[in-house]
C-alpha cells in the first residue's frame, strides 16, 4: 500500500518499507530492539523479525509500534512525503489490500501529512468481525464516517450504533474498538488527527 501518485505496491514491498521505516526510526531514537519491545508492547523477536523481513505484521501490531514510536500508522506502510501542492487522489478499483493476517482492510487515501496533522483512510470490516485498539497516543483523535453498512465503535465501554451517513468523533487514546454485528461488509473512513504534529 506504499501511496506513489495514487499507486500502491505489493505486500512483499510493504513488508520491505515497514522494515525500512522501523530500522530508521528505531536508528534515529536510539533505541535498542528492547527498549522497542518495551516502549510497544510488540516482543523483540517480533520486531526483528520485521526488521528482516520474515514476518508480516498485523494491523494490531503496526498500530502498536505507530503508538509506542508516536509515528502515525500510515508513516509505517505508505511515503508520507508532504506535497504542497492539491495531492489529488486516482482511485483504482482494487488498491484496497488486507494486511495478513488480519480481517481489517485498510486503503490510504492520504497519507499522513506532517504539516497537517492527520492521515485519512478507507477501512472495510466483514461481516461478523469485531477488531480491537490499544489507546494511540495522548491527544489523537478519530473522525469515522460510515460509507456503507452498519458499524459499532466500542468507546469508553460502551458499543456506539452507527448505520450509513452516521459520524463519530471520539477520543483514540483510549481502548477503543469497531466491530461489524451485520451478514454484509461495512465500509468506513477514518481521519487519524495527531495533536503536535502539525
Amino acid at each position: 500500500m506504499k501511496f506513489i501518485q495514487g499507486r500502491y505496491l505489493s505486500v512483499d514491498s510493504i513488508n520491505q518499507h515497514i522494515a525500512e521505516v522501523l530500522k530508521r526510526e528505531r536508528k534515529q531514537k536510539g533505541w535498542s530492539l528492547d527498549k522497542t519491545a518495551q516502549a510497544t508492547g510488540v516482543s523483540k523477536a517480533m520486531l526483528g523479525q520485521i526488521e528482516r523481513e520474515e514476518s508480516s505484521p498485523t494491523i494490531a501490531t503496526l498500530w502498536k509500534i505507530a503508538t509506542g514510536m508516536r509515528l502515525s500508522f500510515t508513516s509505517l506502510v505508505t511515503d508520507t512525503e508532504s506535497s504542497r501542492p492539491p495531492t489529488l487522489l486516482h482511485r483504482a478499483g482494487n488498491s484496497k489490500t488486507p494486511m495478513p493476517e488480519d480481517a481489517l482492510a485498510v486503503e490510504i487515501l492520504f497519507p499522513f501529512d506532517p504539516v497537517l496533522g492527520f492521515e485519512y483512510m478507507e477501512l472495510t470490516l466483514p461481516a461478523g468481525i469485531k477488531h480491537l485498539s490499544d489507546p494511540h497516543e495522548t491527544g489523537v483523535i478519530e473522525h469515522v464516517t460510515v460509507i456503507k453498512g452498519k458499524l459499532e465503535i466500542l468507546h469508553r465501554g460502551k458499543w456506539i450504533k452507527l448505520k450509513k451517513g452516521d459520524a463519530l468523533r471520539f477520543a483514540a487514546d483510549e481502548s477503543h474498538g469497531y466491530r461489524n454485528s451485520s451478514q454484509k461488509p461495512v465500509v468506513f473512513h477514518n481521519v487519524i488527527h495527531y495533536p503536535g504534529r502539525s
